[in-house]
């Protein structure tokens, strides 16, 4: 169970760090941001995500789940405000990192299983 956990994380901290370099608008000074940047994302994930969910699931069910790819890119906004160190520029830019950081987080849930 540990091991899945860490496993998570690195999968994080690779999803931002592969979003940082091919994202124009999202950045970190050194590794630790970045290492503090996956860690209160999956955290803000674990706890925040569920309720923003819950909370617009009519506009999910009306947009059929492509809502979620938003409420990703707010969860790595904040997660970029409450940081210093790592940066967000801009919807777009914290859209497509969250989608390269869901990739990441799926490939992460693979390896776990197997």
């Amino acid at each position: 169970m540990l091991a899945g956990l860490i496993l998570r994380f690195l999968c994080g901290v690779a999803g931002l760090w592969v979003a940082a370099h091919v994202i124009h608008g999202i950045g970190y000074d050194n590794v630790e941001s970045l290492m503090a940047a996956a860690l209160i994302l999956g955290v803000m994930n674990a706890i925040l995500r569920p309720v923003l969910v819950i909370l617009t699931l009519p506009l999910t069910l009306i947009t059929l789940g492509l809502f979620l790819l938003v409420i990703n890119a707010a969860m790595l906004m904040l997660t970029a405000h409450f940081l210093h160190g790592f940066y967000v520029h801009g919807f777009w830019a914290a859209f497509w990192g969250a989608l390269i950081v869901s990739i990441a987080g799926w490939f992460g849930s693979v390896l776990i299983k197997k």
